[in-house]
């Protein structure tokens, strides 16, 4: 599990891989994450956007801009968290992703960004 924390909020992910399958005659590696979100300031945050890099060991790295995640755009009052989980597509047994949340302050209505930090993923087999 990595974790950061930035202007108070606690960002931890977890992966799992799920296997690999033929798609357009190559290859496919799935892999999951599950990010909790927790907020450990002393003000209501809403998180409104995700950005995310997504790179393979072949070097292709894809970006996903996007509202929310998972269709939802949680609001965290001080001491809550939200947690989901997501998954993506390598072409390789290997790679990582960050990126980061663009999330408001009910309290001061300033908008900022909290970074999610670089997790890899990794098949079993490709470990050495």
């Amino acid at each position: 599990m990595v974790q950061q924390i930035t202007s108070g909020i606690k960002i931890s992910v977890e992966t799992t891989f799920e296997g690999s399958f033929y798609k357009n005659y190559k290859i496919q590696y799935a892999f999951g994450y599950t990010v909790t979100i927790e907020n450990q300031s002393k003000d209501s945050v809403q998180l409104n956007a995700r950005h995310w890099e997504i790179m393979d060991a072949l070097n292709n790295v894809e970006i996903v801009n996007g509202e929310g995640v998972i269709g939802k755009k949680p609001v965290l009052k001080p001491g809550e968290s939200h947690t989901y989980t997501s998954g993506c597509l390598l072409s390789s047994p290997f790679g990582a992703m960050h990126g980061y949340y663009d999330m408001i302050n009910f309290t001061t209505t300033k908008k900022f960004k909290v970074t999610i930090p670089t997790f890899k993923l990794s098949a079993p087999f490709s470990i050495n």
